[in-house]
């Protein structure tokens, strides 16, 4: 069973690397994902460039797991050397642009769901999702269907994780700061320098610490990366802008590191989003502690997915290495896609028929 199921994996992961899919341009591989699962006789759903489909025997009065990965990609970088849009296989490797961003995850996580679609009797509705946009963290990918897909107990996301445990993950936060000061003449007692004003809110920025951390990151990282500040050298300046990369974890939601930036500092601060949420799944939660008895490890993710998204416990794993992800030449080995299978399937089976 799980040959088969690997080699149906390995050739939908073929057409699809075969297809140019940058986010925003999906709709090509929507349809082979689409065709793939009703070919097998799957009822699907489909927003924009958004697939899913339930389990045959779904019952409303029972939870439903959300199987979810991504199947747009970022544009080949220029160090590539190979047709980034040709699935060659050489020494155990299947190369290819989304190989292992994200496509070997998500053809496991499909095969997974395949496995147990026609199963009776168990505790869990499952839910797969094939969605899009996920590598510009855009608004028409699983945030847009997230309301249709109903009621949902907890999340696989498929993401490259050497098939360990992602049980958390960082939220991002961007803030645009500015300090308001009053122009002048350089050369005279004349102006409220903003540059000055700013450079205590940035202090503030440098030392602060939050008096929660996360068990899996410690604490939270906040760097200021751009300032903008001036016209010329004899106007004192009556603005100073700059940016702050908050890199937010489980121990906090965005909306209230917000309100604490705000309480400590004087200067105008603008989230450009509060949607990417740091998440996180309890170690005691039924699939990781399945996942703990099947040899797995735990760790904190620093990298940022469509986990962001979601208000449900998530877990982060999938087939591949997050090393190789957007890299030249990027590949997914083959029995990477067998084992991820096996062990998604292992795991859940511990979970759905526990």
């Amino acid at each position: 069973m799980i040959e088969k199921l690997t080699q149906d994996s390995t050739h939908l992961l073929r057409d699809l690397i075969r297809i140019p899919s940058f986010s925003k341009e999906e709709n090509q591989t929507a349809d082979t994902i689409e065709r793939f699962l009703q070919q097998r006789g799957i009822r699907t759903f489909r927003k924009m460039n958004n697939v899913w489909a339930y389990n045959k025997f779904f019952d409303t009065n029972k939870p439903t797991i959300l199987l979810n990965s991504h199947h747009d990609t970022v544009k080949p970088n220029t160090g590539y050397t190979r047709n980034p849009f040709s699935p060659d296989m050489a020494d155990g490797k299947l190369y290819g642009l989304g190989s292992n961003d994200a496509g070997g995850c998500l053809v496991s996580l499909v095969a997974t769901f395949l496995h147990f679609y026609a199963r009776e009797g168990l505790r869990y509705n499952f839910c797969i999702a094939a969605t899009a946009e996920e590598e510009i963290s855009g608004t028409n990918g699983l945030e847009l269907v997230i309301p249709d897909l109903g009621p949902l107990d907890f999340a696989i996301v498929g993401e490259p994780t050497l098939m360990q445990l992602a049980v958390a993950e960082r939220g991002l936060m961007v803030l645009d700061c500015t300090a308001h000061g009053k122009a002048g003449h350089a050369a005279r007692e004349e102006g409220d320098n903003a540059i000055y004003k700013a450079l205590k809110d940035i202090e503030w920025f440098t030392s602060y610490r939050f008096p929660k951390e996360s068990d899996e990151f410690g604490a939270i990282k906040m760097s200021v990366t751009v300032i903008h500040a001036g016209s010329q050298h004899n106007v004192v300046p009556a603005t100073c802008e700059f940016v702050v990369d908050i890199r937010v974890t489980d121990a906090y939601r965005n909306e209230e590191v917000l309100a604490i930036i705000r309480e400590h500092v004087s200067c105008e601060v603008k989230p450009r989003s509060v949607r990417l949420k740091p998440s996180s799944i309890p170690k005691d939660h039924p699939v990781v502690q399945a996942g703990l008895a099947l040899g797995r490890t735990t760790y904190g993710s620093p990298t940022t997915s469509d986990q962001a998204l979601l208000d449900i416990p998530s877990l982060k794993l999938g087939p591949g290495d997050s090393a190789r992800s957007h890299m030249a030449d990027e590949f997914i080995h083959l029995d990477e896609i067998g084992e991820g299978i096996a062990l998604y399937i292992n795991i859940l089976d511990r979970v759905v028929t526990g």
